[in-house]
């Protein structure tokens, strides 16, 4: 596995520690992003796009997010053996240093694909893609010891019941990673409550406010963080442009954070970006204030640019907008309050990192105009 020079968890390494920092499961997809269209082709024309990039997708974004914050990270997902399968499988290991070892090539197995058309602020997306050969615990076998597991609860595949697609994420929590999960839509509209049971495993809960709402059965984001806190230690709500609010109860903090003001022009990947901060900032001990600026710093980097895993930021991005922001002259009150939120970036980097990560452009087209 590739390694990252600038390590934020450098001072809790130890001798016996786990393989991993982060281990993930979930399925890659080849994202092939298409930008700067004036308007979506109605039927029968055909229009062009000024940009195109392609890039690992689906839990490939979570598991990119989290490497380049600096975190050992290693994925379980199947792969084709077909050149989308080969372009993502290399993308992975070789450009953003992420252990496939518990990955596995399939033989006549067609990766998934989605095709995401971005027109002003929207998106649309096109997918096909097949189930995985097998389920993720046989594929995965003995999960490597890690400090986190980031999941999605679901509702067919309980934690904690021996659901054989779950038996690794039991195993995983038994030798001591702590379980942070976020959850995917509900597009039955049920919102059944008895995903939110499984939170008795958790460490961490993130959801949006409308996921909380739902499965909280509350009217505002606030209540919803109330009710969940009372079911898992670390409850974070993210609200949108209202910003995320989290109450830790293993350290008796609770904090809100403000979305910083920027020009959003794609959502894609962005809560997995926030939640890989999060993540790195809980098991770094930051304060929980710190924790969710810097998740939403490292978002709002995201949103700034086209595609969910090409989007992600490193450290060199994040250390060079601390160090624009410190060394502007720009004295308004709105400059001074984001430097006084993210000061402590400079504790973490006062100069840039050297040959610290930043976003790449993978692509099979050799260069993104993305």
């Amino acid at each position: 596995m590739g390694a990252h020079v600038f390590d934020p968890l450098a001072g809790l390494r130890a001798p016996g520690d786990p393989e991993v920092d982060v281990f993930l499961q979930g399925t890659v997809f080849l994202d092939i992003i298409f930008t700067g269209l004036a308007s979506m082709p109605k039927n029968g024309t055909e229009v062009l796009a000024e940009g195109m990039g392609s890039s690992p997708g689906g839990i490939a974004n979570l598991a990119v997010a989290a490497s380049r914050l600096g975190m050992q990270t290693a994925l379980g997902a199947a792969f084709g053996d077909d050149d989308y399968g080969e372009f993502c499988w290399r993308t992975l290991e070789e450009q953003e240093g992420i252990d496939l070892s518990r990955s596995r090539r399939y033989s006549s197995w067609h990766s998934p694909v989605t095709v995401s058309i971005a027109v002003g602020r929207d998106r649309r997306m096109v997918t096909h893609g097949h189930a995985a050969p097998e389920n993720a615990s046989a594929m995965i076998g003995t999960p490597p010891r890690a400090r986190a597991v980031l999941l999605d609860l679901k509702a067919d595949q309980p934690l904690g019941a021996g659901h054989a697609g779950r038996e690794w994420a039991d195993q995983a929590r038994k030798d001591g990673a702590l379980i942070f999960a976020d959850v995917g839509w509900d597009h039955t509209g049920k919102w059944p409550t008895h995903v939110v049971d499984q939170l008795e495993h958790c460490h961490a809960f993130m959801p949006n406010a409308v996921e909380a709402m739902s499965y909280t059965r509350t009217d505002t984001a606030q209540d919803a963080l109330f009710a969940l806190a009372d079911r898992v230690p670390l409850a974070v709500v993210t609200n949108g442009n209202d910003g995320a609010l989290a109450i830790d109860g293993s350290t008796g903090e609770e904090a809100a954070a403000p979305a910083l003001r920027v020009k959003a022009i794609d959502p894609t990947g962005a809560g997995d970006v926030f939640d890989a901060a999060i993540t790195l900032g809980t098991l770094a001990g930051w304060p929980l204030a710190h924790r969710l600026n810097f998740a939403s710093l490292c978002s709002a980097l995201a949103v700034q640019e086209f595609g969910g895993s090409l989007a992600a930021p490193g450290w060199g991005d994040i250390a060079d907008w601390w160090h624009r922001l410190r060394d502007s002259d720009d004295r308004s009150a709105a400059a001074a309050s984001m430097r006084r939120r993210f000061t402590f970036l400079e504790a973490l980097v006062p100069v840039g990192p050297s040959n610290a990560v930043r976003r790449a452009a993978a692509t099979i087209a050799k260069q993104s105009d993305v």
